[in-house]
């Protein structure tokens, strides 16, 4: 869908807004209050670290979705498609079961602490799932004519590592703390989040994202077809296999700052193509701010429902953040196919 980018700044502003709005009102809510003398100054650091990083968390998603459609040339691909969410989740609740088997959780030197070692860990296993992924697929001569490949190598490991991930909270089941650590992490965490994961995540989301976007007009080649971006002067191989990489580096960037988290890398950068346009260069900074407001919000809504006494809860603790993107990306991704399979029959 071709948009003029005559109306790009006035489109990008809002979405710049709309982000400042959303992360104003995520500082301001919650439990706790900024009033409080005694507790308004930490209150307030805690909320500006799950902010950042829920921020950062929710901008890597979605150019991941936005780099992982183009790549698939499908408007419904989304950035897990090769693994490394699930590996990344899996790397995290590895750590913490070897930590905890070896008496180490609470006993770490100060500099590092738990809350280091998973998003360490968390990159780590995402990264080693692509390694896995790449080394699965190789074979065919030319990448591009692998991505089959490469998507079947992707399935493979998502469903091992999150078998791996399933085994880790069945044996653990039995202690009840690190069993619910374990849980919180696979349905999105971030209430432990602080200025340790912003510093480990926000180097590698700026670079994926402008990775990305230096690739954008590559990747818009592409989607005419391998041959015709050839003789463009497009490296389809290169854009493939770099792709591959940036899009691994945001997923386990996200995971590591926020736990693993769905729908954001599929819906946000479909919404944002029909009204900003599909060519990348534009399509990946409206998704680093759109992904950003959406994750901001779902992190204000997981917060703000609790407070509400609805009932079941009571304790007011607040809602898993992959819970809220699930109850809000999962209906807007059938209007999704809903509005696909009407343009197709129009």
């Amino acid at each position: 869908m071709s948009v003029s980018t005559h109306a790009d700044p006035l489109r990008f502003t809002l979405l710049f807004l709309i982000l400042v709005v959303v992360a104003a009102a995520d500082l301001l809510v919650g439990a706790g209050s900024l009033s409080d003398p005694a507790m308004g100054s930490a209150v307030f650091h805690l909320r500006l670290g799950r902010l950042g990083a829920a921020a950062l968390a929710g901008a890597a998603l979605a150019v991941g979705g936005v780099l992982a459609q183009g790549l698939l040339r499908n408007p419904l691909a989304s950035p897990d498609v090769i693994g490394t969410t699930a590996g990344a989740s899996l790397g995290a609740q590895t750590a913490l079961a070897v930590l905890a088997a070896a008496g180490l959780l609470g006993n770490l030197p100060s500099w590092i602490g738990p809350v280091l070692v998973l998003p360490l860990a968390a990159l780590v296993g995402g990264l080693a799932a692509l390694a896995l992924v790449l080394v699965l697929a190789k074979g065919s001569a030319r990448l591009g004519e692998g991505l089959t490949a490469v998507l079947v190598a992707g399935f493979v490991v998502n469903a091992l590592a999150m078998s791996g991930s399933a085994l880790i909270t069945t044996l653990n089941r039995g202690d009840w703390e690190l069993g619910r650590a374990l849980v919180e992490f696979s349905l999105g965490r971030l209430a432990t989040a602080g200025p340790e994961h912003v510093a480990l995540a926000l180097p590698l989301v700026v670079a994926g994202t402008f990775a990305g976007w230096a690739w954008g007009r590559q990747l818009d080649l592409l989607q005419s077809g391998e041959d015709e971006a050839t003789a463009l002067g497009a490296d389809p191989v290169a854009v493939q296999r770099w792709t591959l990489v940036w899009i691994a580096v945001l997923t386990t960037a996200a995971v590591a700052a926020g736990g693993a988290v769905a729908f954001v890398g599929l819906v946000v950068p479909h919404l944002l193509r029909g009204w900003i346009g599909s060519g990348h260069r534009r399509l990946i900074p409206a998704a680093a701010l759109g992904g950003a407001s959406f994750l901001v919000t779902c992190d204000l809504l997981a917060r703000a429902i609790p407070l509400l006494a609805i009932s079941g809860f009571g304790d007011r603790s607040e809602l898993p953040l992959g819970v809220v993107t699930g109850l809000i990306g999962a209906p807007l991704f059938l209007l999704l196919l809903v509005r696909l399979r009407r343009q197709g029959e129009a």
